[in-house]
């Protein structure tokens, strides 16, 4: 972290949590790789390498020293569900650890667009990521004012997003892995239209995560007793992000505290 700039970082300053997982990033050297020579400032090459060799245990590529923000938040759920999951490098995870690492990963971005909404209207990240969704949602059938109450509820309750949605992605993605073909395939994602989230679905790269799973995981069947032990905890909560940050968040900060963000959500106002 000490050697990258981060972009749209002003944006996020309200946000606790995003320093917490910052500084978990910069006190473990967590390694972000950079293309160099010719592929410097490629983002088309990185977009395929990370999309392709995402794996679980980090290693984002990067077109140059310049990280956004959201990333760093990313790539920080992905190194504390591995670590929790007992994910390495040389072995082979179950598919259950990739989907629930992943889907607390992408989740975390539907909070983040709930607390900076009304907080920081000019960020970058919400200029792409709130695009992005609307037109999954259109492409869906939601779009216009619907869309608009979608993100309204969002702005209300960040933390109640992200859980549904983390749930949502777990869900999805596990029923596609073990789908035989397209005709199941069709059917499991038909079952998350009635899910408040289901409109977003196709604004994540399931594809790629299903095709990464079935190349390199293992189907573990509740075999995996530690991805299963989390999983169970998280649908128990009532509030699953303020567990991820006393059993994984704090822990990793040492003698550091990760509170909940419970700060007032200002509206309309500049960051």
């Amino acid at each position: 972290m000490d050697h990258l700039s981060v972009d749209d970082e002003r944006s996020f300053r309200h946000v606790a949590l995003y320093a917490d997982l910052k500084e978990i990033l910069f006190r473990e050297r967590y390694v972000f790789r950079v293309l160099r020579g010719m592929s410097s400032g490629r983002m088309d090459r990185a977009l395929v390498l990370n999309l392709t060799y995402w794996g679980a245990t980090g290693g984002d590529v990067l077109d140059s020293d310049h990280v956004p923000a959201d990333v760093v938040a990313h790539a920080a759920w992905h190194h504390l569900a591995a670590r929790a999951l007992g994910i390495v490098p040389g072995l082979d995870p179950s598919a259950e650890a990739l989907f629930l690492g992943e889907s607390i990963a992408s989740a975390f971005d539907i909070y983040l667009v709930g607390r900076l909404l009304g907080h920081a209207p000019n960020s970058e990240f919400l200029e792409t990521q709130v695009l992005a969704m609307a037109e999954a949602s259109s492409a869906a059938g939601l779009a216009g004012r619907d869309f608009e109450s979608l993100l309204q509820e969002v702005a209300r309750d960040p933390e109640g997003a992200f859980a549904d949605l983390r749930q949502l992605l777990y869900d999805a993605s596990l029923a596609l892995f073990r789908c035989r073909g397209a005709e199941e395939a069709l059917a499991a994602l038909v079952r998350s239209d009635a899910h408040r989230f289901g409109p977003l679905l196709h604004h994540y790269e399931l594809s790629n995560w299903v095709l990464y799973a079935l190349a390199y995981a293992r189907d573990a069947r509740g075999s995996d007793r530690r991805t299963s032990a989390v999983e169970s905890a998280l649908r128990a909560e009532r509030d699953p992000l303020a567990w991820l940050i006393s059993t994984w968040v704090t822990p990793a900060l040492g003698a550091g505290v990760a509170a909940p963000d419970k700060s007032p959500r200002k509206k309309n106002r500049r960051s």
